[in-house]
């Protein structure tokens, strides 16, 4: 079949992102969700616009202006093409957005809180506001007219900014700048009135003619730009002869002066202002927008923490705590518990505490010899790296990969860095041209002369904070041959040639890829066969052409592929005699979708791995990623139970259509929010290990959209814990791993590489 005879079977990378970001803005409009959970998403979906033009716009621009002639290998859309699309599509969201605020604040003003109108004020509020302004405000402002003396000025990328147009007596026009960013808090809260409210930008901008006593104000805008963050590194080392950390350090300080992509103005803005200021900025008419709501929409945190303080509980979901692990023992080493069986966490709906206190027990363990880490993403005040940290001062030898190419967490992590290193860490910051994204551990533990392992490999950051906000994935084992892998692929890293052989992890960018691609060719053997073939994967984006192609040449073939992809997917399902064996869904809802689990074939034959990559050319090609098979029958009895679960969301699951577009999943089932029941399943195993019984069965829970404040055992939902009596499956592949813990070090490879991380020790 030629390609000119295939039909669309793609859709363009950038334009699947922003319909991920207009299902984000469609939970604002949700009215079965609390009205500032309503307000925060409005501000996830602002910061994430801002996000996709400083790097996705940022990166095309360039491209179109470097390579105009080069085409999306899905879509066939040249740079400019997508710009153009981009600019269309951000405008239609754009609206979107002006309507939830606007039906938000509809909303909020029932409830009694009130963002206030400067032209509709009374006359206590104007009195107060008038005071407030001359008092605090006005003193520290700094505007700047712009004329042959006082040069045009940097504007910093997302900061807000008011432009006047001033009209002199002898009737010279000046154009002045107004830049809203001072010392105070963007949102004032009126004294006598917590309730209402006024913006810092919407004050100024009421009274800057005060500023400019002298002039007339012809007319006045609030604007803000936004500037193109994708630093490129290579040139960077290319340029410099000084170190990593100080080359990161260094782009980091030169993405804030990058040339600008786009220019806001909020209610509007006249001809003469907007020339001006796109002409200086060097901005095309198409890269104009406009919002009648404000511009930086950050502020709805800032307010959702206000009222939180104040105890509107009503406005808020519900408090959801992460429980403790049915898989867990109180009090017990967890380094003897990962010994004993496959520990798998799930967050948020389990604590992470137990992985930390892997951590702090291995700093403290006379056994532990080594422990090696990837970082990419931590939390400002992390347990874990003070874990890493206790253990280098305890003697440990400590081996830590910090990505300082985390995008906007650079800084975090040149910060963590230095510290790790004043602890005693031995700390490496990648690997080369690709990046460190896999999230592995491994401790290296030694006993009467045996070598022994405890591997962790998860989905998502070692991070506390986010933990609490996306569903991951952690899986603690003591597989001698796991953690014989992940030695091979540390010691890729630190000796920056990435590994090309593993037995049982699949390590990216050399192992993974053709792994995955053969498993799909098995499972189109099987159907070509007649026999049962199926394909379940749960990521985040979907964009590698090689795996799409796959996937449809094993739809073609008859084997059933369900997907469960959050953000962006280039592959257009139902397509008759092409993707019509594919069902995609996306699930939208109070937790971020992040979990990776991979699983090919029928239960008799079923393999199943946990992941850090997505299916997308980064991932597979580009970065440092690490997939671990799951061979402990609870666990993929539970993973299995969860892909059940999603594909029965009615509530935020949204279906994707062969046109591209999503329609959200409806049916006449009882409604089910997949991340609410599975709270439920985790507060119901916790009641039922404090009190020593058997946890409810799945079909006693009541499915509802949001849960309760308290969520009793009795409605705990799937997955149902597995029947002791059935036996384990035996997966054709990969094979199984050795089941012994502790033995003394083999020779060949293994031997090198303790030698080289233990020193010979």
């Amino acid at each position: 079949m030629s390609d000119e005879k295939q039909p669309m079977l793609y859709i363009n990378r950038e334009l699947s992102w922003l319909k991920f970001n207009q299902r984000v803005l469609g939970q604002a409009m949700d009215p079965a969700i609390p009205q500032m959970e309503r307000m925060k998403f409005i501000s996830i979906f602002n910061s994430n616009l801002d996000e996709f033009f400083m790097i996705r716009v940022g990166t095309l621009t360039d491209t179109a202006l470097l390579e105009p002639e080069t085409r999306d290998n899905k879509s066939g859309m040249s740079p400019q093409e997508q710009l153009d699309a981009i600019f269309e599509e951000t405008r239609h969201l754009m609206k979107e957005k002006d309507t939830a605020v606007q039906v938000l604040s509809d909303s909020l003003r029932h409830k009694g809180i009130e963002h206030l109108k400067m032209d509709h004020l009374t006359e206590e509020q104007e009195t107060f506001l008038s005071d407030y302004f001359n008092r605090e405000i006005l003193p520290i402002l700094s505007p700047q007219i712009i004329d042959k003396h006082h040069p045009f000025p940097f504007l910093k990328n997302k900061e807000t900014y008011i432009c006047t147009r001033l009209k002199t007596k002898r009737d010279f026009v000046k154009l002045a700048i107004i830049p809203v960013s001072t010392g105070f808090d963007r949102i004032l809260y009126l004294p006598f009135d917590k309730n209402k409210f006024v913006l810092l930008e919407e004050l100024v901008f009421n009274y800057c003619q005060r500023i400019f006593d002298r002039y007339e104000i012809e007319e006045k805008t609030i604007f803000r730009v936004t500037r193109n963050a994708d630093i490129n590194l290579d040139e960077a080392m290319y340029d410099h002869d000084m170190d990593y950390r100080s080359v990161m350090e260094e782009l980091v300080k030169r993405r804030r002066k990058l040339m600008p992509v786009r220019i806001e103005f909020q209610n509007g803005a006249g001809q003469a202002i907007v020339d001006r200021l796109t002409g200086q900025l060097e901005l095309t008419g198409d890269r104009v927008f406009y919002s009648t709501t404000p511009l930086d929409m950050s502020y709805g945190f800032a307010l959702a923490s206000h009222f939180q303080r104040m105890g509107e509980k009503d406005l808020f979901y519900p408090v959801l705590t992460p429980q403790n692990s049915a898989m867990i023992q109180p009090g017990k080493s967890i380094i003897k518990q990962i010994e004993e069986k496959d520990i798998l966490l799930a967050y948020p709906f389990e604590s992470m505490r137990p992985f930390i206190e892997l951590l702090e027990e291995a700093a403290a363990d006379p056994s532990v010899i080594s422990i090696k880490m990837t970082l990419y993403r931590v939390a400002r005040e992390s347990q874990i790296v003070a874990a890493l940290m206790k253990a280098a001062e305890n003697g440990k030898e400590v081996h830590v990969v910090v990505e300082l190419r985390a995008r906007f967490d650079e800084e975090n992590n040149i910060i963590w860095s230095k510290r790790l290193e004043e602890a005693g860490v031995n700390v490496v910051y990648g690997l080369g041209q690709y990046k460190v994204h896999s999230k592995l551990l491994v401790i290296t533990r030694k006993q009467d002369g045996c070598i022994s392992f405890i591997t962790q490999v998860g989905t998502g950051n070692y991070n506390e904070s986010t933990a609490k906000q996306y569903t991951d994935l952690a899986l603690m084992t003591a597989n001698r041959d796991f953690g014989e892998d992940g030695l091979r692929i540390f010691n890729g890293i630190l000796t920056d040639e990435p590994t090309d052989h593993t037995d049982y992890l699949l390590a990216a960018p050399v192992t993974m890829k053709p792994k995955l691609l053969s498993y799909i060719d098995q499972e189109i053997s099987y159907a070509n066969q007649g026999e049962p073939a199926e394909i379940s994967v749960k990521i985040n984006s979907l964009t590698d052409k090689d795996i799409i192609d796959k996937l449809i040449e094993a739809s073609m073939a008859g084997v059933k592929i369900r997907m469960v992809i959050r953000g962006i997917c280039c592959l257009r399902a139902g397509v008759p005699g092409y993707t019509d064996n594919i069902q995609i869904i996306s699930i939208v809802g109070r937790f971020l979708e992040h979990s990776r689990i991979y699983v090919f074939g029928p239960e008799e034959r079923r393999v199943m791995y946990i992941s850090s990559a997505d299916f997308m050319t980064r991932n597979t090609e580009r970065r440092v990623e690490v997939a671990a098979p799951i061979y402990d029958e609870k666990i993929r009895q539970r993973l299995m139970a969860l892909f059940e679960l999603e594909f029965k969301d009615n509530v935020k699951a949204q279906r994707l259509l062969e046109n591209g577009e999503y329609e959200p999943v409806k049916n006449d089932r009882p409604p089910t929010d997949s991340q609410i029941d599975l709270y439920k399943f985790a507060y119901g195993k916790a009641e039922a290990v404090k009190k020593e019984k058997i946890p409810p069965k799945p079909e006693a829970a009541v499915h509802t959209a949001h849960a309760p404040k308290a969520i009793p055992a009795s409605s705990a939902q799937t997955p149902a814990p597995p029947s002791r009596e059935k036996p384990a499956p035996k997966p054709a592949a990969p094979k199984q791993p050795s089941k012994k813990k502790n033995e003394p070090a083999q020779t060949g490879f293994f031997q090198k590489i303790v030698g080289f991380f233990f020193n010979k020790k």
